[in-house]
Parts: C-alpha cells; sequence; structure tokens
C-alpha cells in the first residue's frame, strides 16, 4: 500500500505497512530533496534537530574518549614499568619525552589533569548527557524536537568551542594545565608556580566556562521540554525513568555548574587582576607574594559544591538508560517505578549536602565533618534502593542478554562494588587515612567512571537501531562486553589493596620509596590490564562504524519495547512523527503482563483494546475511554491492521524498509 502526500515542507512519498511487532501501520518515507530545505551545512552541521545533535554529541564523546583514555593508559606505562624506554612515544609526545626515555615529571601531572577533566566533563557529562538527552527526551515524551532547536544547536556549539580550546592546549610550548582536574589553588592561582600553570591554566579556565554555558544552554532545554512538550496522556507518572533521570540531572547540572563557573571567574581574577580570593601568605622561591586575606580552602568548597553533585550528573543519566535496558530485556515490569523516582529525586536533593566530604583532610571542624559524614552515610539509602530494584527487576525474568543487556548487568555490578567502598570513604576516621591513596582511585572509578561508561555503552547498544537504522554487530558486542568487564575489575579491583597499604596516587614514581617497591609486580598487572581494555576498546569503534554502513537493517521495534520512540518510522525526519503523534494511555512497563495476547504493550496502546488483560482499575480507564470516542474526543494512535493482515508474521522486516 502507498500514498503520496503533499506536506508543506515539501513533497515526500510515504509507503505504508503493517509492521507486526509494533502492531499497526508504519510510514517508510522516501525523502527527496526537499525533505529538510538546506544543504549539508544545514543538515547535518548547523543543525536544529535533535537527533542530529545527539549524534554529534556522540561522536565527539567518542573522539575525547579515545584521547582520554589514550593519556592514562600513556601514565600507566610510566607507573606498571618505571625503568622502561618510552622513546617510541616520542613521535606522539615530542620533548615530554626526555633523552633518557623517561616521561617528564612536569607532563605526568599535566596527563593526569588533562585525562579527569576530559573523561569527568567531555566525556561521561557532555557526551552520555548530551547524546541521549538530547535524542531520548522528544521521542520519548511525544514531541516534535526541544523547546528550542536553536537553542540546542548554541549549546553543542559551545561544546564544540570548549573542546578546541582545550585540545589547543595540548601542544603550548609549557604544557596543559597540570594542577590535577581539582586544579587547587595555589597551583592554578599563580601563573608562575610551574610550567603547566602558565598559559595551559588559562586555556583549561576558558574551555571549562564556555563548557558550562554549553551545559547551562542544554539544561533549561531539556527541562522545558519534559515539562511543557508531553504528547497528551503522558503524565509525569507515565513517564520512563530514563526521562527522569534526565530531568533530574538536568536541575542538578543548572543548580550547581553556575558555582563551579563562579569559582573559575575567581581564579581567573586571582591570575590576571591582582585580586585575592584564595590566596594569602604565599612565598616562591623564598620570596613572600603581596596577596592576603584568601582562602585556597573556599575554592574547595566552590568546587566540590559543584564537584560532588557532578558524581550524580553523570551516574544518573546512566542508570535511567540501564533501568529502560532492565526493564526491556526482563520482559517484566520494572520494579518499585514510584521508589526508583523518589530515590532519583532523593539523590539530587542529598547531593547539595555532602560535599565537604571531599575536604575531610582539609582541617575542618571535627563536628561539621561528623555532620557531612552522617548525610554522605544517609545518600547511600537512595543509591541502595536502585540497586536492589535492579535486582528484583533481573529476579525470575525472562531475561534476553543482549550487549546493552549486559553492560547494563555490568553497571549495576560496578555501581554496587563501588558503592560499598564509598561507605568506608564516608567514614572521616577512615578517609583521612586513605584519602590521598589509590583506594579512593579505585572508588570513583569503579562507581562513577567505569559504571557510567558502561551505561553510556548500554544506551548506544539499545538505541543504535533507532539512530542509524542499523544493528550493531551481536557477537563483537558480547566480545566487548566481557573483555571490557574483566578488564575493568583486573584493573581498578586491586587498586583498593595497595590503596590501604598506603600507596599515593598522582605520585610520578614509586620506585623512590622503599616499601612501595612491593608493589612493582601489582601495578605492572593494573597496567597491562589497562593497556589490554583500551586496545579492545577499538572492537566497539570498529563495530560502531562499520554497521552504520554494512549492519543489518534493524526492525521497526528489535527489542519489543514500549516506549514511543519505536513507534517513528525507521528513519524518522525533523519531526520525529508523520502525522499526529500517537496518545498515551499506560505507563512504559507493562511487560510480561497475564492475559495479554504478546509480552508487550506499547504506551499507545489504549486500556479499551486489551480488555483481555486490564486490571480493575484499567477497566475504569477502559471505560473512561470510549466515553470519550462517543463524546467525539479523538484518540490519535498507531492504526491497528486489518484481520487479513494478522496473519504475516512471518514477514522479514528488512523488507519493510
Amino acid at each position: 500500500m502507498a500514498d503520496t502526500t503533499n506536506q508543506a515542507s515539501g513533497q515526500d512519498v510515504h509507503e505504508l505497512h503493517y509492521d507486526v511487532e509494533n502492531h499497526g501501520f508504519v510510514h517508510e518515507e522516501h525523502h527527496d530533496d526537499h525533505e529538510h530545505h538546506g544543504n549539508f551545512w544545514t543538515n547535518y552541521i548547523f543543525s536544529t534537530d535533535h537527533k542530529v545533535i545527539a549524534k554529534q554529541y556522540l561522536f565527539t564523546a567518542i573522539f575525547w574518549a579515545l584521547i582520554g583514555v589514550g593519556m592514562s593508559v600513556i601514565f600507566r606505562l610510566q607507573l606498571g614499568f618505571p625503568d622502561a624506554d618510552l622513546s617510541f612515544l616520542k613521535p606522539i609526545m615530542g620533548k615530554w619525552i626526555d633523552a633518557s626515555g623517561k616521561i617528564d615529571k612536569e607532563f605526568y601531572l599535566a596527563l593526569v589533569t588533562m585525562h579527569g577533566t576530559i573523561m569527568v566533563f567531555f566525556v561521561l557529562t557532555a557526551g552520555l548527557s548530551g547524546t541521549f538527552s538530547n535524542y531520548l527526551i522528544p521521542l520519548q515524551i511525544g514531541a516534535r524536537d526541544m523547546a528550542s532547536g536553536f537553542m540546542n544547536m548554541l549549546s553543542y556549539w559551545f561544546f564544540a568551542l570548549a573542546g578546541v580550546i582545550m585540545f589547543y592546549s595540548l601542544f603550548i610550548e609549557t604544557g596543559p594545565a597540570s594542577g590535577g582536574w581539582v586544579i587547587y589553588p595555589p597551583l592554578s592561582a599563580l601563573p608562575q608556580a610551574m610550567p603547566g600553570s602558565g598559559l595551559g591554566m588559562s586555556l583549561w579556565l576558558s574551555s571549562m566556562a564556555f563548557f558550562i554555558v554549553s551545559t547551562l544552554l542544554g539544561g533549561i532545554n531539556y527541562i522545558s521540554t519534559v515539562i511543557n512538550m508531553r504528547v497528551r496522556g503522558m503524565s509525569f507518572n507515565r513517564l520512563p525513568l530514563t526521562i527522569w533521570a534526565f530531568f533530574i540531572t538536568a536541575v542538578i547540572g543548572l543548580l550547581s555548574f553556575p558555582v563551579l563557573l563562579s569559582a573559575a571567574l575567581l581564579l581567573i581574577f586571582d591570575r590576571s587582576f591582582g585580586t585575592s580570593f584564595f590566596l594569602s601568605d604565599i612565598y616562591i622561591g623564598g620570596e613572600a607574594l603581596p596577596n592576603q586575606g584568601g582562602s585556597a580552602i573556599l575554592f574547595q568548597h566552590l568546587f566540590w559544591f559543584l564537584g560532588h553533585p557532578e558524581v550524580y550528573i553523570v551516574i544518573l543519566p546512566a542508570l535511567g538508560i540501564s533501568s529502560e535496558v532492565i526493564a526491556t530485556n526482563s520482559r517484566k515490569p520494572i520494579f518499585g517505578y514510584h521508589a526508583m523516582i523518589l530515590s532519583i529525586i532523593g539523590i539530587a536533593v542529598l547531593s547539595f549536602v555532602v560535599w565537604a566530604h571531599h575536604m575531610f583532610v582539609s582541617g575542618m571542624d571535627p563536628f561539621l565533618g561528623t555532620i557531612f559524614m552522617f548525610l554522605t552515610l544517609i545518600i547511600a539509602v537512595p543509591s541502595a534502593v536502585k540497586a536492589f530494584n535492579y535486582i528484583t527487576t533481573l529476579w525470575k525474568g525472562n531475561l534476553v542478554f543482549t550487549p546493552a543487556m549486559l553492560f547494563s548487568i555490568g553497571l549495576v555490578s560496578l555501581f554496587i562494588v563501588g558503592g560499598l567502598t564509598g561507605i568506608h570513604l564516608a567514614n572521616a576516621a577512615i578517609d583521612i587515612q586513605l584519602h590521598d591513596t589509590y583506594f579512593v582511585v579505585a572508588h570513583f572509578h569503579l562507581v562513577m567512571g567505569a559504571a557510567s561508561f558502561f551505561g553510556m555503552l548500554a544506551g548506544i547498544y539499545h538505541w543504535y537501531p533507532k539512530m542509524f537504522g542499523r544493528m550493531m554487530d551481536a557477537k563483537m558486542g558480547y566480545f566487548h562486553f566481557w573483555t571490557t568487564f574483566i578488564g575493568v575489575y583486573a584493573i581498578f579491583f586491586p587498586m583498593h589493596f595497595i590503596g590501604i597499604a598506603g600507596f599515593p596516587r598522582r605520585y610520578y614514581s614509586h620506585t623512590a620509596f622503599e616499601p612501595f617497591g612491593l608493589f612493582t609486580d601489582l601495578n605492572m598487572f593494573i597496567s597491562t590490564a589497562a593497556i589490554l581494555t583500551f586496545l579492545v576498546q577499538f572492537v566497539f569503534i570498529f563495530n560502531f562504524f562499520y554497521s552504520m554502513f554494512k549492519g543489518r537493517l534493524a526492525p521497526a521495534n528489535p527489542w519489543k519495547s514500549n516506549t514511543l520512540e519505536w513507534t517513528t518510522p525507521r528513519f524518522p525526519g525533523h519531526g520525529n512523527w508523520v502525522g499526529e503523534i500517537p496518545n498515551v494511555f499506560r505507563w512504559p512497563y507493562d511487560y510480561s503482563k497475564p492475559g495479554a495476547k504478546d509480552d508487550f504493550i506499547p504506551q499507545h496502546i489504549p486500556y479499551s483494546e486489551t480488555p483481555e488483560s486490564n486490571l480493575p482499575f484499567e477497566e475504569k480507564l477502559a471505560t473512561l475511554e470510549k466515553q470519550q470516542q462517543q463524546e467525539g474526543i479523538k484518540i490519535q494512535k498507531t492504526p491497528e491492521a486489518p484481520a487479513s493482515d494478522t496473519s504475516k508474521n512471518d514477514l522479514d522486516d528488512s523488507k519493510n524498509v
């Protein structure tokens, strides 16, 4: 069946096919040159389509992830093989490899600084939220696009500008910023303190200012879209948990990132205009500087007021993605939907009152430390609620082990293990001993870094068919998961033990300290695992780009999901749906409902059409729907198939493309 429609946006030909999995007809679009009304630049570079912008964020995040993880491999070479000749890196690092074949000591700290900055902000913040908030919010709430397409485009290009400045800082003569990713004064406030405190630090601060502007523009857009642009029937109680996670994440970012921007601006004043917000009683080379009255501890308070909410800005979107993936592939409703929402809100509120647990070693008043310790232990409660709800959802589910499902389960594992070590660090007396050791490195890499990265990978594998219309290779996906999962634990689990033994983080070399020589073999093991895990990621890169062009054509709804994005055409244009947007009648987790014909009921299917599976209160909703139809209130949804078409269950989905 085919029909030709003349739309205001141009003439497009649409073929109407019955989609067995979606229980209705879908439009497969054959776009002509009028679809986007523009050229390559306006359609793919300076686009206002949320789906294109999401892909821009994704491609940029992949680029930065390779750079950021590559940096960690380089400094792990130094730690794992301190006597090795690294001259083979000279074509990449130039003068930062000295005549003896060792990494320059100043540049080592720059590598640590840039690795943390890139992974936390450019990959796990912009890459995760920028990609999936942009892509999924309009599709899952039934909106044509973001509230402001132009603001959305600006948010990406401010991020891109921040990336260009940060990338440029890698090549300047004095090297990039090297005060640690937390850029504590006085190293970050005094240009003369060390080479990495000069122009590299100025570029770091400028880059972060643009990055924060990007984040704020995106956050305003996400919040406005969720509040104002939900399709009819999409109440907050029917939002997928992905949208709840993206929404609350945007709220956290909107409230916390301006504080980091203020800290960066005050730091610029100290560096360039002679102020003393963070400086006092400083001596360089025996000479006293004129700065008086400032406090470096003030900067720590400002930084960590963003820094701890940042942990949840990174992990909440990953948890939201895993909620959708786990429920879909367990073929059962998510356990404790409202408890999950309350736990997300609880985490958001508590994240703003625990920042000073990062400062137990700063000499704070013990009574104040006790308060922050107590609040930090409390925040483990909503986090545990999420972990238990995931486990209960998996329990006795009809599990489908897709690569996305494996990465989501891996996230739950990492989140639990990393969270348990966080309970130790919440205790001020223990944290004082462990704070500057590899125990902390292991903790935050498991609970935030690796767990969030697993969530991002789960999202890519799960929504790749919707993004690109093709399937990623599952066998390569399984290989990617198991090698990465084993590799992550091989890297970070041993760090707990060397951290308990007192092995310090950020040290260039441990060979000068005789007791730490005991850990040479363990450091070599960690570094070897890091190198191999990094190399495995190129399997994912190959799978990602190869499948984009050569992958198997994706079915309209390959995972048999309930959410609205799977009701769009396989290749949705700017506007997402052809014609009217389907209304929403139910929550997004009606999987394996007793009495239902199938093990999933999409959100756009009215209760009046599923009498065999309706619960008593849902029968009342079905009656209300029928009354509305009788009163002439239109219920828009994907059309049902005629009886003669229901026997076509053996159709190959790829024939509909």
